[in-house]
């Protein structure tokens, strides 16, 4: 297929965009700098310069060209998100910048569109002991302070499934580790930067296990569905942070006592609430299986990625 990628140069998206080319699929990412044009055309793919929240100028900069697929990687995520309000750029582009990328799907022809969507529109806080499937509830939290997050979650989703003629996919995505993702968390442990609290539960999934299931959607999944795309292991956020520590022998992080992190009010919830999610539905229907079950597998891979 031929495709147009919204995140190209992003952290997900410089481990995608070689994945999507191994499988035989031509790229074309979309950026706004002439930086992002040289890192994407040094992975092999094409580039249009365009802003995905500028209407008329993301139509102009792909008018005239055909596109199989639309594939959005969009976050504005620099650092890990702490306050409720780091996540407000984010959720523009999950609305309007989605928004405008299924127009430019229309413009141009595609048949399938796919977004990248977060196991946190499930909730936040302490969601339970049982594996969360995607028949779950889906959309603004019942806690006021995070409602606007799932919201823009939600509206992400149905803008996907919203067009007749064009199969959406949504890719609910666990934490994303490994990669560039694990060597910025090295950078930040080795500058002490980085405390942990030992409480909660999370769904992780290493960077490369979710473009293999984004390669795996967009040639089988159906559209209209939502795939869980997430590791075997559910776990706490301290345990990944301690194992890139012990294999990358950084400084070891401090742990706090989780009522120290409520000034950070979105990082206290993602770190001290439960998020047990299942990743069957999409082994079953896309013949995924992640090459990195657990965070174990996938941190030793990258120590050895780094040649440490």
């Amino acid at each position: 297929m031929r495709i147009l990628l919204a995140g190209a140069s992003g952290v997900f998206g410089r481990v995608l965009t070689p994945a999507l080319i191994a499988a035989g699929h031509e790229v074309v990412g979309i950026t706004r700098t002439p930086d992002g044009v040289r890192a994407i055309e040094a992975m092999g793919a094409g580039a249009v310069v365009a802003d995905v929240m500028d209407h008329d100028g993301l139509l102009a900069a792909v008018r005239g060209q055909r596109f199989d697929a639309v594939i959005s990687q969009l976050t504005a995520l620099k650092k890990p998100p702490m306050r409720n309000k780091d996540m407000d750029v984010t959720n523009a582009l999950r609305t309007v910048g989605t928004e405008n990328l299924m127009a430019a799907a229309k413009a141009t022809g595609a048949h399938r569109f796919l977004t990248q969507s977060m196991i946190f529109g499930y909730g936040y806080g302490d969601l339970g002991a049982a594996p969360i499937t995607e028949d779950a509830f889906f959309g603004p939290s019942p806690r006021k302070a995070f409602a606007r997050h799932g919201d823009a979650m939600l509206r992400n989703e149905q803008i996907a499934f919203s067009e007749p003629g064009i199969d959406g996919i949504a890719l609910r995505y666990g934490l994303f580790y490994g990669a560039e993702a694990t060597y910025s968390s090295v950078e930040i442990l080795k500058a002490g930067k980085l405390p942990i609290v030992k409480a909660g539960t999370n769904s992780f999934v290493h960077l490369a296990d979710a473009a293999s299931a984004t390669v795996a959607a967009l040639e089988r999944g159906k559209g209209g569905e939502a795939y869980n795309v997430v590791d075997d292991t559910p776990t706490q956020f301290a345990n990944v942070a301690l194992e890139i520590a012990t294999a990358f022998q950084t400084k070891t992080p401090r742990t706090l006592p989780a009522w120290m992190t409520k000034p950070m009010p979105y990082l206290n919830c993602f770190i001290t609430g439960r998020w047990i999610i299942s990743n069957a539905k999409a082994k079953e229907q896309l013949g995924w299986q992640p090459q990195y079950p657990s965070f174990h597998e996938g941190v030793k891979a990258d120590i050895e990625a780094a040649g440490k």
